[in-house]
């Protein structure tokens, strides 16, 4: 391996302190070659003809022309780079197990490689547990427990507020602890979490429907009895809420010591390609606990019970639990063999010699406490680390950055169905699907092309930071797309009137003449289409008299409908269950558009990842990803969707009607919606240009001497250090 070179008129360098340069495949317990060398000249030993000095074990540097040490001890100290760090095993154990057990056959995972696939069936079973399933049987969780929305809002909510509570102590003491210990710990009490959270289907008794409530047609009984009654039931929602908070406490490990760990054991070039293939399995966890949820919910909660009601009945509901029975046994499993790895990896030590610090340098020069090797390792540092990195103000308006970038994501997470569902009249399940379609590429292409193109490129924290500027200012544009908009389809008393009747401005009016013997219920929403492709609020509102079965599709078809009109077939007045489908000639242009939002959105994920990794000191990245978790889930990750529903219900055209109580909304106007996504994704995207910006401008890199082998480092890395670079294995690159 070749040893940097001096930048200086030296021959090479002269190592006053132990250097272990690692060897993956070293047997157990002997993970390494270590050089002991005492300082000054007579370190060097006999020299061989080569320069290098005779070891009788082959030397690091026996790739190298000039010689291994030729200076003085006077000038010893002029050899020591501040971009580079020197550290020593001193004896530590680097090989992969549990205690005293290490069989061989377990060395062969001990690479980045083997890292990364474990991590990587970590962050899938999180994001298919917590932003799958979760989000996914939600619906049938309050049906089951007679759950309010609030309540189940406090459900979701419960893993970001555990995961701020826990972020600052596991980053902190996490960063400079064990870190494959704490990833482990954390994906078990995750896997806990995701057993407790099934738990009440099995305490409670078995799912009784109370009543066989089918949407009824005209002059059948349309009673409906209103339960205010508070159930019992509803007491398990602390359970849940104790499932959620363990889901966000086993986490907080993964997405910050979990990074950095990666980051540590890699070349600095491959960094960004490791971690964006990390998150790359945590977008694709959701789209798995999408599907496979919905395939669990078609599946009666009471599994084999027979029942005489139908999924599409508003009283089924499915068998929600699976999946967390899955996820937590899976969790478990994946956690022991995370807890059988070192503390860093073998041969992690000549990616840490060549290692150029990029960290912001403050004028007071401050970011030179944390090169301290004993910095950080007790609680009295934590407010001098925390006040390090308030005074970095790049690493702020990164997060302030990433906070604007994660209240989209999470908006349009929750909303997203909800926008394609209104726009081109579509049930729940078919936005949903259509949204995973848009997801996945997008979110999943983007996030790996953006650690790619870091790799590619060479790009040092400048660049990078230039990078995501670009991708905002690209997805900005996009954004005007919201300008377009599906009209909505008519729909009679709402977006219309009845034949003879008026409609008052801002007001329903679901009664005409034509259903006004039919004693209708505003309770019982379910929509019909018309064949005059006119929508009605349910069959009893279009005054349908008969009821059959399509043997085509198996929908409900509905006869004799009074208040359909069918100028070409006055005899033919029959309804379809469900919403009429949308004819709109922008749907291809919107969806695309969509696309492209969703894909520059993701691509500068990982390159604002890595340049918050490298604009701080390499002892403060643990805990530098605490803090912008915080910051991120704080400005954020919570107030996000909040702040898009209460946008997105200034739109609403027609409440749920619950007992006289308003409920959620069933018809949105298009255009309204349009404008209110519009309005809100321009100024998230405006801000987090402006934070870009400001943080790519307040930068301050290191002095370019601090460069081994070049003192005219260029601003997107493209050096001589490049080419005197250690050439490593082709095999440990990636």
């Amino acid at each position: 391996m070749a040893m940097p070179q001096n930048s200086t008129a030296e021959n090479g360098f002269c190592f006053g302190q132990t250097l272990d340069f690692s060897h993956p495949s070293s047997p157990p317990g002997k993970a390494g070659r270590t050089f002991g060398t005492p300082s000054g000249r007579e370190a060097c030993g006999p020299l061989l003809s080569n320069g290098t000095a005779s070891s009788g074990v082959p030397s690091p540097s026996d790739s190298c022309a000039e010689p291994l040490c030729s200076t003085t001890p006077g000038e010893e100290e002029n050899q020591y780079h501040e971009g580079i760090k020197y550290e020593s095993a001193d004896g530590e154990e680097l090989a992969c197990g549990w205690g005293g057990f290490t069989p061989g056959c377990l060395q062969l995972f001990n690479t980045s490689k083997g890292v990364l696939f474990f991590l990587c069936v970590a962050s899938f079973l999180q994001g298919m547990t917590v932003n799958g399933f979760i989000n996914t049987v939600i619906t049938s969780i309050e049906r089951r427990f007679d759950l309010r929305s609030y309540q189940s809002g406090l459900i979701a909510s419960s893993y970001d507020i555990a995961a701020c509570i826990c972020l600052t102590f596991v980053s902190y003491f996490g960063g400079n602890g064990h870190k494959p210990r704490w990833l482990g710990w954390g994906v078990l009490v995750m896997g806990l979490g995701s057993l407790l959270f099934a738990l009440p289907h099995f305490t409670t008794g078995r799912y009784e429907v109370r009543s066989a409530a089918e949407v009824g047609i005209c002059g059948e009984n349309q009673s409906l009895p209103c339960t205010q009654a508070a159930s019992s039931l509803s007491g398990y929602r602390f359970v849940f809420m104790l499932g959620q908070f363990l889901h966000g406490m086993g986490a907080t490990p993964l997405y910050t010591l979990g990074v950095t760990y990666l980051d540590e054991n890699v070349k600095t070039n491959y960094s960004p390609v490791y971690i964006a293939v990390f998150y790359t399995a945590a977008i694709l966890g959701p789209a798995a606990g999408y599907l496979v949820g919905g395939m669990f919910l078609n599946i009666y909660t009471e599994i084999g019970r027979e029942t005489d009601i139908s999924p599409e009945n508003t009283l089924w509901v499915g068998a929600w639990w699976i999946g967390f029975l899955g996820a937590g046994a899976a969790s478990l499993l994946i956690s022991i063999p995370i807890l059988g790895y070192p503390q860093r990896l073998p041969g992690s030590q000549r990616y840490t010699v060549m290692r150029v610090s990029e960290a912001h340098q403050l004028k007071d020069g401050s970011h030179k406490k944390a090169s301290d090797p004993d910095f950080g390792k007790t609680v009295k540092d934590l407010p001098r680390s925390v006040l390090l990195l308030l005074k970095n103000p790049t690493f702020i308006f990164l997060c302030l950055a990433g906070a604007t970038e994660a209240t989209l994501i999470a908006g349009m997470s929750t909303f997203g169905p909800k926008f394609l569902e209104s726009q081109f009249s579509l049930s729940a399940s078919e936005a949903a699907t259509f949204f995973g379609y848009l997801v996945v590429p997008a979110g999943g292409g983007g996030t790996f092309l953006g650690g790619f193109l870091v790799n590619k490129f060479k790009l040092r924290c400048s660049g990078i930071i230039k990078l995501c500027l670009l991708c905002t200012m690209l997805s900005l544009l996009a954004i005007f797309i919201f300008f377009i908009h599906c009209p909505n389809m008519p729909m009679a008393g709402v977006t219309q009137m009845y034949e003879g009747s008026a409609l008052p401005g801002g007001h329903l009016n679901l009664t005409a003449a034509c259903n006004a013997e039919c004693g209708c219920l505003q309770e019982t929403y379910s929509p019909v289409c018309g064949s005059d492709d006119v929508m009605y609020y349910s069959p009893c509102h279009a005054g349908c008299k008969k009821v059959s079965e399509n043997s085509r599709n198996g929908k409900k078809v509905y006869h004799e409908c009074s208040c359909v009109e069918n100028t070409l077939l006055p005899s033919f007045r029959d309804a379809e269950a469900g919403k009429c489908t949308s004819s709109c000639q922008k749907k291809p242009l919107l969806l695309f558009f969509m696309f492209v939002v969703i894909l520059f959105t993701f691509l500068s994920s990982i390159p604002a990842l890595t340049a918050t990794l490298r604009c701080v000191p390499d002892s403060q990245r643990s805990f530098a990803l605490g803090i912008q978790w915080i910051v991120v889930r704080t400005l954020g990750g919570i107030p996000g969707p909040i702040a898009f529903g209460s946008m997105i219900d200034k739109s609403c055209l027609l409440w749920q009607d619950q007992c006289g109580e308003q409920g959620s909304c069933y018809i949105y106007q298009n255009s309204a919606m349009s404008r209110y996504t519009f309005i809100a994704g321009l100024v998230y995207k405006v801000l987090g240009s402006t934070f870009f910006i400001i943080a790519c401008v307040l930068y301050k890199p290191p002095p370019p001497e601090s460069a081994p082998g070049s003192a005219d480092t260029s601003e997107n890395g493209n050096s001589d250090l490049q080419e005197h670079k250690p050439s490593l294995p082709a095999e440990e690159d990636i």
